[in-house]
């Protein structure tokens, strides 16, 4: 039942409307003064005010000001005499719902009140529901506008509750870890560890005895024993880096815990049990690493119960503005400039450049890049001439396959649109000189450039 507060220094005047209102089924209270009405809002929880602008003491429109600093969605109604509409705009302005003028019939005050409440009641179901879309598919430090990623993101809502193995896959500086971490954080194990372990970066005849621990004597140098990763992440989720490349024998013993959960450390005969969840990740195709027989296709049915493949940043451009602006504010912040000498934006060229890149390395190059140009840029945001790209033939030159004329994964189209991009970089801009940089004629390179999405001004 909505409760509303009249505020009318005529005790007549608000007796009736205490009567009123009371018998079309809503709660009242009443105040005599605006200073008795903050009172009552104070004390009781109010759906809707009615309230005089003539009052004693504070005037009405005082008390609109106020009562707005406390609640700012409480749906306020001013009643005022007909020669004082100009301070009934005034109120409007101030954030009052509606107003009407003395006298008034009481068929109109409670059509105003009906309209309010199911104002009110409508503007807080929208709140909610976009609140609750909001929430649905987001996860701190992660930006996910784009419907890939909030494909990947409803998938870590619907698997975070349950028990399952999740299989992450993507290319390399994708972001796999965040959505680990995000899976952990919203599962039923978030108020237990979190521990992660990359298989490449433990030599292969130490990886055993990180996953597994070890006893005291197992092999020299053993002086005590000690737990793994695997009893440390107990009642929790350990997220396996890199399970491409675990070793066949370390192989075996991970099959047996996801299928058991128990375990022996190195050295050891004493069955350790653990219960742990598995979120593995791979840049690997494991398919592949199944038919030349370097994973096993036992374990890899195990770990691919939910898979999770996140796509490669070319893929979700939508979401490189944001993910620019999160790494601009983070790198900002930790600067060590002068508060007046922080970078407070990206320019609209910078942020065009930056999302017609083709981002091999993904966010993490982007991270990297952004770092780069916050620790060397001179101005108050970042431009262009800020940012420094690798170099796509450099990233070439190193590839294992020398027979190849462009970098893995990217066609002649993208070659051209970057190298367009990287004329103008080295250009500042200048597209003249992009084009001459280019050996292009101005009108080619102004066809090229519609091509790709960038604006040419012609007066350049």
């Amino acid at each position: 039942m909505p409760t509303i507060l009249i505020i009318e220094d005529e005790a007549k005047m608000r007796r009736l409307l205490e009567l009123n209102l009371g018998d079309d089924g809503f709660k009242t209270l009443s105040a005599g003064d605006a200073e008795t009405g903050l009172k009552l809002l104070a004390s009781e929880p109010v759906h809707l005010v009615l309230t005089d602008l003539k009052l004693p003491g504070m005037n009405g429109l005082e008390f609109l000001q106020t009562a707005k600093q406390q609640d700012p969605a409480l749906p306020i109604v001013v009643m005022t005499a007909f020669g004082s509409v100009e301070t009934a705009v005034e109120a409007m302005k101030a954030g009052a719902s509606d107003y009407v003028l003395k006298p008034f019939s009481l068929a109109e005050m409670r059509m105003v009140v009906h309209k309010e409440l199911d104002n009110s009641r409508l503007r807080e179901e929208n709140r909610s529901l976009r609140e609750a879309l909001g929430q649905k598919y987001s996860h701190p430090n992660i930006v996910a506008i784009s419907p890939k990623m909030q494909e990947v993101l409803a998938t870590v809502e619907r698997v975070a509750p349950t028990n399952s193995t999740v299989l992450l896959g993507g290319e390399s500086g994708v972001g796999k870890d965040l959505i680990a971490r995000a899976i952990h954080e919203k599962s039923r194990r978030a108020s237990g560890p979190f521990v992660k372990i990359n298989s490449t970066a433990i030599p292969e005849n130490l990886l055993e005895s990180e996953l597994f621990g070890y006893e005291r004597g197992a092999f020299t140098g053993a002086a005590t024993s000690k737990p793994g990763k695997f009893e440390l992440a107990d009642k929790g989720t350990l997220f396996l880096d890199e399970i491409g490349d675990v070793p066949p024998a370390i192989q075996v013993k991970l099959l047996r815990v996801l299928q058991e959960r128990e375990f022996e450390r190195l050295g050891g005969t004493r069955t350790i049990k653990v219960d742990v969840r598995l979120i593995a990740a791979t840049n690997r195709d494991l398919r592949a690493a199944l038919e030349d027989g370097t994973f096993r296709e036992d374990l890899y049915y195990r770990l691919n119960v939910v898979p999770i493949d996140i796509p490669p940043l070319r893929e979700h451009k939508e979401d490189i503005s944001g993910l620019a602006n999160l790494f601009l504010a983070r790198f900002a912040k930790d600067s060590g400039r002068e508060e007046e000498e922080k970078i407070a934006g990206i320019s609209p060229a910078a942020m065009q450049f930056l999302v017609g890149h083709y981002w091999p390395g993904n966010v993490r190059e982007l991270q990297n890049v952004i770092e780069r140009a916050c620790a060397l840029a001179q101005g108050g945001q970042l431009e262009v001439s800020d940012i420094q790209l690798d170099s796509p033939r450099n990233r070439n030159h190193a590839a294992s396959d020398r027979d190849r004329f462009l970098p893995d994964g990217m066609t002649l189209d993208q070659w051209e649109d970057e190298m367009i991009r990287e004329a103008l970089k080295r250009a500042s801009g200048n597209k003249s000189q992009a084009a001459r940089l280019l050996g292009l004629s101005r009108n080619a390179l102004r066809y090229r450039l519609s091509k790709i999405g960038i604006e040419d001004n012609e007066g350049e």
